[in-house]
């Protein structure tokens, strides 16, 4: 245990730089990318239903300040929208512009086939491994830190 912690600090950084560099959504910041993909997941599986910026906020964990930047960048590109609640004018709604969905659907297609070919290089079984480790770690970590 004398290094493990080194050990996985490089090993995160490593595979954290590794997607970053590689620029996989070079439209799109790291920040913008998750928010419309939470936004688009939610609007596949939810249709009717949309998130507040508390929401996303509660998701990936960012602060309210650097979410409402994202937000306004996203908006003035013209990705999402936000619209206040009918019921609940305190609440206001964001969801991905119908018009912008093919622009990002497009930027998670390059995504997926990156991820298509980590899998082709790891194997199916290395691959649930990294799945069930990867998913533990964000566990443990949510646990420890919020």
């Amino acid at each position: 245990m004398d290094n493990m912690n080194e050990a996985l600090l490089e090993a995160w950084l490593r595979v954290s730089t590794s997607i970053n560099n590689s620029r996989l959504v070079s439209e799109l910041s790291y920040n913008e990318s998750l928010i419309c993909n939470l936004l688009y997941k939610n609007m596949m599986a939810h249709s009717g239903q949309f998130l507040t910026a508390t929401d996303l906020c509660a998701e990936t964990k960012m602060q309210k300040s650097l979410m409402n930047r994202t937000l306004k960048q996203l908006e003035a590109r013209g990705m999402i929208t936000r619209s206040r609640s009918e019921q609940d004018k305190r609440r206001i709604y964001i969801y991905l512009n119908m018009e912008q969905i093919k622009q990002y659907e497009l930027q998670h297609e390059k995504i997926l086939d990156l991820i298509n070919a980590i899998i082709g290089e790891l194997g199916e079984e290395n691959t649930l491994t990294a799945i069930d480790t990867l998913n533990t770690i964000a566990q443990v970590a949510n646990k420890l830190f919020y």
